[in-house]
């Protein structure tokens, strides 16, 4: 559990649980006759102007599975390995038995089970874990399932507007369960390799891995983790669906993600950590490759953009690389003995590790 301020902490969503058995017709009077009929005009209007959330439950919730396997013995509230279970939500992604999931709903759980909306159980077959995006996607032996429609630009999300979380709350039994609420904030750089999406939608473990969903019944995100405190309520995050399809398609691809890195370890600027506006660059601590040193990259150098796309911090990269592939050449503006040079850099594929102060491998 990693701190976040005096007395909070953000927390996954995956649940640990020990199992225990667990249309108003309008009438209208014509003269002065006693009788009555049904307007259609006002019929017509109840219908336009109904309440579109239970359609779109019902329209979104074959697409999402609960997902309950072992975990490690002492992890959970029961010294029974039998009862040391845990859970999530997942998404369908494809007809024929992808889905995707958090990655700490499923690493490092046995004998993990789908269940979906009708109530059918699937064995996962194959599973594949990207831990830097708290992504996975897992494959059942099944055909036909429904796949979750993802929105193909987040452009058009605003901040207020209503959306819908759906999962596996506390306990496995309260699977497909929703709640409403609105967006909160876009682009949120918190405690995360890539920026999150805010709600306020009560997600609780148990949650992780379901849908944060639209008014068109789309996906905008998969939810992830939330800040929980005395005195805190309802701040989730959701993973954006740009990512997910990004890790999605490297994951079904390759069976990884294979990022780019520029090989080098970089510390962001005081004002970057704490939140502020800046416009103040990385500094390098560190040259980690042969590639960084063939660029002429040294400690202490300042870079402020890639490829013209200025860069304050760590996840500005990592967004920006979303769209790059290792051995692509960059051109770097960067400060180096108070001179501004460019350096052209061909990417390597270095892993991304994060660490306490704020230090980043890239």
């Amino acid at each position: 559990m990693d701190k976040v301020g005096k007395g909070s902490a953000i927390i996954l969503l995956c649940s640990l649980m020990i199992v225990s058995g667990m249309g108003t017709v309008q009438a209208k009077q014509q003269g002065t006759t006693t009788s009555t009929k049904v307007s259609s005009t006002a019929t017509n209007t109840s219908k336009v102007s109904a309440d579109p959330i239970p359609q779109i439950v019902k329209d979104i919730s074959p697409s999402v599975v609960g997902i309950i396997g072992k975990g490690a013995l002492g992890q959970g509230n029961s010294n029974s390995d039998r009862y040391n279970l845990v859970h999530g939500t997942g998404v369908i992604v494809r007809a024929n038995g992808w889905i995707v999931t958090n990655a700490h709903v499923v690493s490092g759980v046995t004998n993990t089970m789908v269940v979906t909306s009708n109530g059918k159980s699937y064995p996962i077959q194959k599973v594949f874990i990207d831990e830097t995006s708290d992504l996975a996607v897992v494959k059942i032996a099944a055909n036909g399932l429904t796949p979750a429609k993802f929105t193909k630009s987040l452009l058009d999300t605003e901040v207020g507007e209503k959306v819908i979380a759906i999962g596996t709350p506390v306990s496995f039994s309260l699977r497909n369960s929703a709640t409403v609420g609105v967006v909160s904030g876009m682009n949120r750089g918190v405690n995360a390799a890539y920026r999150l999406i805010q709600s306020d939608t009560a997600i609780n473990p148990g949650n992780s891995g379901g849908p944060l969903v639209n008014m068109k019944g789309e996906v905008l995100g998969i939810n992830t983790m939330k800040f929980a405190a005395v005195g805190v309520e309802n701040m989730g995050f959701s993973i954006p669906s740009d990512t997910v399809q990004y890790v999605i398609n490297q994951l079904m691809t390759y069976g990884e993600v294979k990022r780019p890195s520029l090989g080098l370890s970089l510390e962001e600027s005081w004002s970057a950590i704490v939140g502020l506006p800046t416009d103040e660059p990385l500094t390098v601590t560190k040259v980690l490759t042969p590639e960084a040193e063939a660029a002429g990259i040294q400690e202490d150098d300042l870079l402020y953009s890639i490829n013209g796309i200025k860069v304050t911090n760590n996840v500005d990269i990592n967004e920006l690389f979303k769209t790059y592939a290792p051995s692509q050449t960059v051109k770097l503006l960067m400060q180096s003995d108070g001179d501004i040079v460019i350096r052209r850099l061909v990417l390597s594929r270095q892993g991304l590790f994060l660490n306490s102060e704020s230090e980043v491998e890239i």
